[in-house]
């Protein structure tokens, strides 16, 4: 078994102190601030009470389990660590700091992750001594339930520590995918024209943000439409990813932010959180009922899909990652009914190119370019799988 020192004490920082611990490992939590510490103990505590009781783990185990856990307001704490997982605010500058100060205190076989979603793991890396030691282990929130866990080696990283890492996560019950340094990983870049696209659909006056939304669940058997999603997860980190992929890829079209969400997000309009996002959350304020028009709802699935499967194949064209991991990825990190390869065997690649090509001559934005790897695939006749 290994030791494992996490840096963060919040919400994402205790869910994979508790992964780690519940497969038994040593961990050492470490945060600054006490309170932090305090409350994630707390809060563990609530978890196993919960957990105990649906008879999950007995008594006995739970508490092993939670003594498993160091919580830590010290980094001399991490001396004997064989793996350090940093979990804190998505700011390089800060992070950088952090991982020069455990350079100095870690032995110099320990492994230094990052939990970042979307800044570039060389940059991480160009802070330490040792940079090859460095790497990418993002989990998705909440750690303890969500199986998907991208690993990220960066240029810099030393050959086969990818491998190692990802038996790990392994070992600990989950699924890790292997993907490039590049902005928002596997994830967080498929899936912007999830959102980019129905608010696209919303502005344009094609439909209002019930009826997009009950289109992707009804016809697209998506668990959540992206407008609820995007109140779901909160402005203030959805925008702000959107953004940050944005400018990452040197301004690229196909990911450019929307002033509707810009303008939410300049409110304080966060979604749920706040109280009001694309929709209003306050008592007594009922949503209205989406069209029952099967024509519209077709055409608002069939166009956020091609959107979806045009961005993880371009994925795949730059190999940012393998087929299968592209697919896992996105039925194990958001929940996809389908991984979108698959889904766009199913749907019919010439389908696919027809309808992307359709947007393109009708809008001549960049956006819609089709990827080459799928007009390869329809002159040969061939799929993805």
């Amino acid at each position: 078994m290994k030791k494992i020192g996490i840096i963060g004490g919040g919400a994402m920082g205790s869910g994979i102190a508790q992964v780690f611990a519940q497969s038994g490992h040593a961990v050492v939590l470490y945060d600054t601030n006490k309170e932090a510490l305090d409350r994630s103990k707390q809060n563990l505590a609530k978890t196993f009470e919960k957990l105990v009781a649906k008879e999950k783990y007995t008594a006995e185990k739970s508490q092993e389990i939670q003594n498993n856990i160091e919580y830590a307001d010290s980094l001399s704490a991490f001396a004997s660590i064989d793996l350090m997982i940093e979990a804190i605010i998505e700011n390089l500058d800060i992070k950088k700091s952090v991982f020069k100060q455990v350079e100095e205190i870690v032995s110099d076989e320990c492994i230094l992750a990052s939990n970042t979603s979307s800044l570039s793991i060389a940059s991480i890396a160009s802070a330490c001594s040792k940079p090859e030691r460095v790497i990418g282990i993002h989990f998705f929130n909440p750690a303890p339930l969500m199986a998907l866990v991208e690993i990220i080696p960066a240029v810099q990283t030393r050959e086969g520590l990818a491998e190692e890492v990802k038996e790990l996560i392994q070992s600990v019950g989950k699924l890790p995918v292997i993907t490039k340094d590049t902005p928002g990983f596997i994830v967080n870049r498929v899936a912007r024209p999830f959102y980019s696209e129905s608010i696209r659909l919303l502005e344009e006056g094609v439909a209002d943000a019930e009826t997009i939304d009950f289109a992707m669940t009804s016809v697209g058997g998506f668990r959540m439409g992206p407008f609820e999603l995007m109140d779901f997860i909160g402005h203030d980190v959805n925008y702000r990813v959107t953004e940050s992929v944005f400018e990452s890829f040197f301004y690229d079209p196909r990911f450019k932010p929307s002033f509707s969400q810009k303008r939410l997000f300049e409110a304080g309009y966060y979604g749920r959180k706040s109280g009001r996002g694309f929709y209003n959350y306050a008592e007594g304020v009922e949503k209205k009922a989406p069209s029952q028009d099967q024509a519209l709802l077709e055409k608002i699935y069939k166009r956020v899909l091609v959107m979806l499967i045009n961005e993880a194949a371009d994925a795949l064209f730059l190999n940012i990652a393998n087929r299968e991991d592209l697919d896992t990825a996105m039925t194990k990190g958001v929940n996809y009914p389908k991984g979108l390869l698959k889904w766009a065997d199913e749907y019919g690649l010439e389908n696919v190119q027809n309808d992307l090509d359709e947007l393109y001559n009708y809008y001549h934005e960049d956006r819609y370019r089709l990827s080459p790897i799928i007009r390869n695939l329809v002159k040969e006749n061939k799929t993805f799988y």
